[in-house]
């Protein structure tokens, strides 16, 4: 008896996995959208997972960045630079809203947010 895998989209349409044309990696699956048997990504789906990825790697940024501003305002020391990089963090989820392709949002990584998981 023949094992048969199966690719369901973010619609929850699926297709027999050995049928579809599937895209060359999985870094926004759950962006997927099938037609007939091509499994093509959902740009619009694809901006909210990237989000969702940059406010969990700017969650542990922001937290240190809070105990240097604590830190700081204890010896009396300039905070700018702390408040810019936490607001940079702060708006870093909003990066790939102007991508007009997957490449485009992959390259859209914000700085602030360390390495990107999509080099």
């Amino acid at each position: 008896m023949a094992v048969s895998t199966y690719i369901v989209d973010k619609d929850g349409n699926q297709i027999d996995a050995s049928t579809a044309t599937v895209p060359a990696n999985r870094d926004f699956r759950g962006a997927w959208s099938l037609s007939g048997s091509v499994i093509s990504e959902d740009l619009t789906k694809a901006k909210e997972i990237f989000a969702d990825k940059v406010r969990e790697a700017r969650t542990p940024l922001l937290a240190a960045l809070d105990t240097d501003f604590m830190k700081a305002q204890e010896t009396s020391a300039d905070t700018t630079q702390i408040v810019a990089d936490k607001q940079a963090l702060r708006d870093a989820p909003t990066a790939g809203d102007a991508a007009t392709s997957i490449a485009e949002l992959k390259a859209a990584w914000p700085a602030a947010c360390g390495d990107s998981p999509y080099a």
